[in-house]
């Protein structure tokens, strides 16, 4: 466990902050420019994109200043302990969010299905056929081919995997105080994070043009732009998480005993790791 060396108040607390409205001002314009965006409305992508880029901005000002305080010798061991519980909360609340989608893809596929496609509901649907992945009642949604596992989700999880192992070996680097080979290893975790990303939009584009599945292809279209989709705005974040950690550690940032900043974005990239792994088995797989 790294813990800060430096002379420093108990606690530091700092003063009252307007990044927190401010955020959740980008919040609400991303949340109601994709909301609209989604159903058609040229103008909600503009808002989404003016939604992120605040966000993103007030972002760099608000742990710009936590990164001065870190820098500054004001984060005792017991804020260090602090960020740690934070972000062990953090991860576990993602965790339960993803959770609660796979319950719903559990539910759909093993549950509802089977309900949906007894004698009673026969009557009422006769044309439905109680098999994965559905498509509805026959003639109410547009035919539509699913997504195999290869090549781009396998080619995607190769590329998780690695990432895994670089940043794993940039974390050892730096414990070792070879800030050389840990910035190396980071950049290739970024790069092979964004890399994810890129595939995954063409992923995407594949799936609406050539596929006809979108998010309109019945419960199999929801659910599957649902966990991708989460999952790949997840990477994404964390590629930006681990891009920040980067130029810090470029900079001269952290120490052998002192960067819990690099392990919470490391422990996260760790979690989005073991998130695709379900996604690769339960969406593309079965």
């Amino acid at each position: 466990m790294s813990s800060p060396t430096t002379q420093a108040p108990y606690y530091y607390v700092p003063e009252p902050s307007k990044h927190p409205i401010r955020a959740s001002i980008g919040l609400l314009g991303f949340g109601v420019g994709m909301s609209q965006w989604v159903n058609g409305h040229e103008w909600g992508a503009y808002l989404t994109a003016a939604g992120v880029l605040w966000l993103l901005f007030v972002l760099y000002q608000w742990f710009g200043e936590a990164i001065h305080e870190s820098e500054s010798g004001l984060n005792s061991v017991n804020v260090d302990v602090s960020y740690r519980w934070s972000m062990s909360w953090f991860i576990f609340s993602e965790i339960m969010f993803f959770g609660a989608f796979f319950s719903a893809l559990f539910y759909a596929r093993n549950i509802a299905m089977p309900w949906l496609g007894d004698i009673d509901h026969h009557l009422i649907w006769p044309n439905f056929a109680a098999n994965w992945p559905n498509a509805g009642p026959g003639g109410l949604i547009e035919p539509f081919r699913t997504m195999g596992p290869w090549p781009i989700p396998t080619i995607n999880t190769a590329i998780l995997l690695t990432s895994g192992l670089t940043v794993t070996w940039a974390h050892h680097a730096l414990r070792e105080n070879h800030r050389k080979q840990a910035i190396i290893g980071l950049a290739t975790t970024v790069g092979l994070g964004f890399l994810f990303v890129i595939l995954q939009a063409f992923e995407y584009h594949e799936a609406y043009t050539e596929m006809n599945l979108t998010l309109s292809s019945g419960i199999y279209g929801s659910t599957f732009f649902l966990l991708t989709g989460f999952h790949g705005f997840h990477v994404t974040l964390g590629a930006i998480m681990l891009s920040v950690i980067l130029r810090r550690l470029i900079k001269g940032h952290f120490t052998p005993d002192n960067h819990f900043g690099f392990e919470g974005a490391a422990w996260y990239w760790h979690f989005v790791d073991v998130v695709w792994l379900g996604l690769y088995l339960l969406v593309y797989w079965m």
